[in-house]
């Protein structure tokens, strides 16, 4: 799906995502990633909610968000208890959704000017 809302010019979109790609800004992302309006970490390491370890979390908690999208891929699915107690313990909002809805979500919370990442799996 493609779609475009570009208001701050300077914040990373999400232009479109699918199970092989993100595009985010001019940026082609073939892995998980993590993005703010003003940063972008791709190549995070956990490929799935799977494989995701709280050591994992150590960039999402120096970007300092006050909100949390977890995108997990092509359906929903709930993170582990440790992951949740984890943001609960910074005091950092988080929401589970698919890949889509997390996307989408993203691109109007930035436009509100909200201090929110996105922390994205493909798969």
């Amino acid at each position: 799906m493609k779609f475009t809302l570009e208001n701050n010019a300077s914040a990373n979109a999400i232009r479109s995502y699918s199970a092989e790609e993100l595009r985010i800004g001019e940026h082609s992302i073939r892995s998980s990633c993590i993005v703010m309006a003003d940063a972008l970490i791709a190549n995070w390491p956990p490929a799935s909610l799977d494989e995701l370890q709280l050591n994992h979390l150590e960039p999402i908690f120096e970007l300092r968000p006050e909100l949390v999208l977890l995108g997990t891929g092509a359906r929903q699915r709930f993170a582990p208890a440790p992951i949740r107690l984890a943001f609960a313990e910074q005091r950092i909002g988080l929401e589970v959704m698919d890949l889509g809805a997390a996307c989408r979500t993203f691109n109007i919370l930035v436009q509100e000017d909200r201090r929110v990442a996105a922390a994205l799996f493909l798969k």
